[in-house]
């Protein structure tokens, strides 16, 4: 098994692609070990590399992010033995009892903003999520209030000091220019 290492824009963060599927659909971001115990084998081994402060499971890559006391060049093997053991392995990523996240549930958006959220979520799906994937993360929709549109960043994205930019100067100002109810997009979760 061969496991392709990519640089992320959040130097704190590396992509790991290990070839094969990872996450059959959604995403799966774990920033405790406490969430890796209950929900993915992959994710408790990973953590258990002495350093490791999140992990995060796209399609077909595992982001990882690092403190800040330790170097790749330290972690990176340990890292790479930890997916290779796992996956030469057979064991599962996730437990079957933990769907991964996705961003359907409008329960408490007012009727009013259906329409909206709908299209809000239409326009991250096709054109935000699938470009931070690429550098290792996930921006994924958490509501939509009073014209702001709230969204979790996850993966390399959480953290990173290019998010801010990438989230006011370019998802804030596509949003605004297809939805005109669209005034403000912040970030939640920190």
């Amino acid at each position: 098994m061969f496991i392709q290492t990519e640089e992320t824009p959040n130097p704190a963060t590396m992509k790991f692609l290990p070839g094969r599927d990872v996450v059959k659909s959604g995403t799966a971001d774990f920033t405790t070990i406490t969430d890796a115990e209950k929900k993915s084998p992959l994710a408790l081994r990973l953590f258990h590399v002495d350093g490791i402060e999140g992990v995060f499971l796209g399609s077909d890559f595992i982001t990882v992010t690092k403190s800040e006391a330790k170097e790749w060049h330290v972690l990176k093997p340990s890292i790479l033995g930890a997916i290779m053991e796992h996956f030469t392995a057979g064991l599962p990523i996730l437990n079957e009892s933990a769907p991964s996240q996705d961003n359907t549930d409008s329960a408490d958006t007012p009727e009013d903003d259906l329409e909206i959220v709908g299209q809000i979520k239409e326009l991250i799906d096709t054109r935000v999520r699938p470009a931070v994937a690429m550098d290792g993360g996930d921006i994924v929709f958490d509501s939509f209030d009073g014209g702001i549109v709230y969204l979790q960043m996850q993966g390399a994205c959480a953290g990173c000091p290019s998010s801010t930019a990438t989230l006011k100067m370019g998802i804030e100002n596509m949003l605004k220019h297809y939805i005109p109810e669209v005034v403000e997009v912040r970030a939640v979760g920190f």
